[in-house]
């Protein structure tokens, strides 16, 4: 049994092979991620490539999520390679030279202009923690705390509201050009700090919109989700920095808030990093993976997504089968622990017809589906936010609508031809539901569309028997 939250994917070298491709699409991967930060612009054209072979092959509409670099500072390249840095000891962090086992380069050249003594700096994903003594000219001078390897090009942390890097770089633009030119559906950018820069970055697409994913990663963007839920499509609650920068305890309580705060503005959210780490190396998750998997979907998330364990994993299959399988139990059987819907202000006419379409008693009437007809995809987004207790069935002609449907919680997007009228409407849903198996004949369906077709807002709300005269 699939699951209704999506499973979002990371393609890399240990997955990127038509085998691999197919065989994460079978355990349950509808979007994949292209990690922009890595690999060269022809392992990204083929990995695309992939995809839509296997899009092809599945029958159904899989989307491409090109994952942004965004403002980090990375160190520059050290010798030997990796240093060991040991508590106590002085470190360095300069705009250029080479780097040694009392210091290094980074990719930021002003970062000394943006921290002062006492700040902490982290490295290697916060392994290594470092403590601002002094600032002397552009040379950061540290005093390492707690010690450890650091590599060349790993992450260096600082304060993301001392940071004065652009939110949009000039790596971004690069990437964001090559990601749309290859066709993404949707596009993550990498350490939000406010509105204003998701703003920033969907002003650089030009002609070519697509859905944003802001990554919350930082303390300015998870106190400042309100404003950047309202200005993104979707959000990632990107758990690898945002542990780095914030205490460890309480990334769990944060991220219960932002899947609340999420559903009640009607925005995916995507919980990322981490969730299955040991499956890089082990065919079965550990007990407390499995759990943190199940959590996720109670708490409400709309997708789950992999990194290392299909990017660079040893089992990139079996980690996205476990993943699938856990939360269609949690789904399946976990109805008693599910995090209530949140109260939502309601917007409009069609959010209220959403909202009476999936409170109908599936139970009472043998409802088996909600059906409904988009053009925009927004019919199918307001069915999701209401969690319905049955599968969403969405009709939509623009195969890239389909696609950024990938993300919804519960939407299946199956493709339809555009209907002349109403009755033609509701008669290609009766029709594809029954040509996919997705219900039979007699079977009772909720169907939400527009009425005119296409052509006003969701309006419309109609309990039909499969099989039945439309009239």
């Amino acid at each position: 049994m699939s699951p209704r939250t999506k499973l979002v994917v990371t393609l890399g070298p240990a997955s990127s092979t038509p085998r691999l491709v197919h065989g994460l699409v079978k355990a349950g991967a509808t979007v994949f991620r292209l990690n922009f930060s890595h690999g060269a612009p022809d392992e990204h054209e083929r990995a695309v490539g992939l995809v839509r072979e296997a899009e092809v092959e599945a029958g159904r509409a899989l989307a491409i999520l090109a994952d942004l670099p965004g403002p980090k500072v990375r160190l520059g390249q050290v010798d030997p390679d990796p240093v060991i840095i040991r508590a106590g000891q002085s470190f360095q962090l300069r705009p250029g030279g080479p780097g040694d086992p009392h210091g290094a380069a980074t990719t930021y050249p002003g970062l000394a202009d943006d921290l002062e003594p006492g700040d902490r700096v982290l490295l290697a994903d916060g392994t290594v923690e470092l403590t601002v003594s002094s600032v002397r000219g552009d040379v950061v001078h540290t005093e390492c705390v707690r010690g450890g390897t650091v590599r060349s090009h790993q992450g260096v942390n600082v304060p993301a509201e001392r940071l004065g890097l652009p939110p949009v770089t000039d790596r971004d633009r690069a990437c964001l050009t090559r990601a749309l030119e290859l066709g993404a559906d949707f596009v993550a950018q990498s350490f939000v700090r406010s509105a204003e820069d998701v703003l920033m970055l969907r002003a650089e697409m030009g002609e070519r919109i697509v859905p944003i994913v802001a990554k919350v990663e930082t303390r300015p963007a998870v106190d400042a989700i309100d404003d950047i839920l309202g200005a993104a499509d979707a959000v990632m609650i990107a758990r690898g920095d945002l542990g780095v920068e914030l205490p460890m305890e309480e990334i769990p309580l944060i991220q219960k808030s932002l899947l609340r705060k999420a559903r009640v503005a009607e925005r995916p959210a995507i919980v990322a990093t981490q969730l299955l780490e040991s499956m890089i190396h082990a065919t079965r998750p550990t007990r407390a993976e499995a759990t943190d998997v199940a959590n996720a979907v109670l708490e409400g998330a709309d997708a789950l997504m992999l990194s290392g364990e299909t990017a660079i994993g040893e089992f990139p299959f079996e980690a996205a089968l476990a993943a699938s399988m856990i939360a269609a139990h949690a789904e399946d059987r976990g109805e008693a622990f599910r995090v209530p819907s949140p109260a939502r202000p309601r917007a409009g006419e069609g959010a209220a017809v959403a909202r009476a379409a999936a409170s109908i008693p599936a139970d009472d009437l043998g409802i088996v589906a909600i059906t409904c007809y988009t053009e925009t995809g927004r019919t199918a987004r307001l069915l999701s936010a209401e969690r319905p207790d049955v599968p969403i069935y969405a009709f939509v002609p623009p195969v890239e609508v389909r696609r950024t449907l990938c993300l919804q919680w519960g939407v299946t997007a199956l493709p339809a031809d555009v209907p002349a009228d109403t009755d033609e409407m509701i008669a290609l849903m009766d029709e594809g539901l029954r040509r996919y198996g997705l219900a039979f004949d007699g079977q009772a369906v909720v169907m939400a569309a527009a009425s005119p077709a296409g052509r006003t807002t969701t309006n419309m709300i109609k309990i039909h028997h499969v099989g039945w005269p439309v009239r």
